[in-house]
C-alpha cells in the first residue's frame, strides 16, 4: 500500500460528495458530533457496533456483513473513514474493514477537527442508505496476531508497545496517584492483572506519527520515527484494547508499505491477565 492509495485529503473527499460509490462513514464512541454535523451523506457507525460484546473484540464475518448492509455500504464501495482524535478510531475501523478483505478502504487525513478547521460542509440531515449487498472475505491472519501468535513471537519478532511511556513501564503517571499504569487515565473500570510490559518490547507511542491537527508526518519522518521496528523481523503492535495499535499497524503496513505487520487486538486488556507469562516492567525485571 501506499499514502495515496490509503489516504484522501479534504478536497478529494469533498469533490466526491454524493457521486455514488464513494461512502463517508464517521465512527465514535456515541454519535454526539455526529449529529451536532457531518459532511453530507456520511454514515455513522458506532465503535460499539464493530464489537461483539458476548465474545469480545471484533464481530465475526457474518455480523459484519449484516452491519455493512445494514448501513448501505455495499462491498465494492470506496469507504472512506473518519473520527476524531486523529483519526484513532477510524484506523480501528480501517483495520476491521481490511481484516474482512474489503477491496477499496481510505482514511480522511486529519478527521473530523480538520474537515471542521477547513471550514468544508457539514449537514445535520440524517441520513438513510437503502440496504446492501455485501460479501465479507477473511478473517485475513496476516493483519492480525492472536494470543498465541503473540507468545512464539518474543524473542523473534519486533513486538511494538504504542501505549504511552507510564504505562508502558508500569509505573505511576498520574498526579497523586499512588497506584500503577495500567490504562490510558488510570481509569479504575479498565485494569488488566498487572501493569507492564510484553518482554523485549519497543516503545513508540502512537501519536508519534501525527501532526498536531491529526495529520500524518511525512514518510521520511515516519521512517526515522519506526526506525527500532525492525521490518526484516516481522512487527506485531499492541496497545491497551487494540486501538491505538491499529493505528499504527495503519502506519507502518499502509504507509511506509511493510508488509508484515499484524494487529494484536486482544492486546494488553487480554496480556496482562494472562497467567503464566513474561512481564517485564520499566527496569526490565519479570
Amino acid at each position: 500500500m501506499s499514502r495515496e492509495s490509503a489516504l484522501v485529503t479534504g478536497d478529494w473527499a469533498e469533490r466526491r460528495l454524493g457521486t455514488g460509490q464513494v461512502v463517508l462513514v464517521e465512527t465514535a464512541n456515541d454519535d454526539v458530533d455526529y449529529r451536532k454535523g457531518h459532511p453530507p451523506g456520511a454514515v455513522f457507525i458506532n465503535w460499539s457496533e464493530f464489537q461483539d460484546g458476548l465474545r469480545l473484540g471484533v464481530v465475526g464475518r457474518e455480523a459484519f456483513e449484516e452491519l455493512m448492509r445494514a448501513k448501505g455500504i455495499a462491498d465494492d464501495d470506496t469507504v472512506v473513514l473518519y473520527s476524531a482524535n486523529a483519526n484513532l478510531l477510524a484506523a480501528l475501523a480501517y483495520w476491521y474493514f481490511t481484516l474482512y478483505g474489503h477491496r477499496s478502504v481510505r482514511l480522511l487525513d486529519g478527521g473530523r477537527a480538520k474537515w471542521e478547521a477547513e471550514g468544508r460542509p457539514l449537514t445535520t440531515e440524517p441520513v438513510r442508505r437503502p440496504p446492501a449487498r455485501y460479501r465479507a472475505a477473511g478473517p485475513d491472519p496476516s493483519v492480525r496476531a492472536l494470543r498465541d501468535d503473540v507468545l512464539a513471537a518474543l524473542g523473534t519478532h519486533t513486538i511494538l508497545d504504542v501505549r504511552s511511556p507510564e504505562e508502558y513501564s508500569g509505573r505511576t503517571f498520574a498526579p497523586g496517584f499512588a497506584g500503577e499504569a495500567f490504562a490510558p487515565g488510570n481509569n479504575p473500570h479498565e485494569v488488566a492483572q498487572r501493569p507492564g510490559h510484553m518482554p523485549g518490547a519497543v516503545n513508540v507511542p502512537w501519536d508519534t506519527a501525527v501532526h498536531a491537527d491529526g495529520t500524518f508526518r511525512s514518510d521520511e519522518e515516519l521512517s526515522r520515527a519506526y526506525a527500532g521496528a525492525a521490518p526484516e523481523r516481522g512487527v506485531i503492535t499492541y496497545c491497551w484494547v487494540g486501538a491505538r495499535s491499529a493505528h499504527t499497524w495503519f502506519v507502518l503496513r499502509e504507509l511506509l508499505d511493510r508488509p508484515d505487520v499484524r494487529n494484536y487486538d486482544g492486546s494488553w486488556a487480554e496480556y496482562g491477565s494472562l497467567v503464566g507469562v513474561p512481564v517485564e516492567r520499566g527496569d526490565g525485571t519479570a
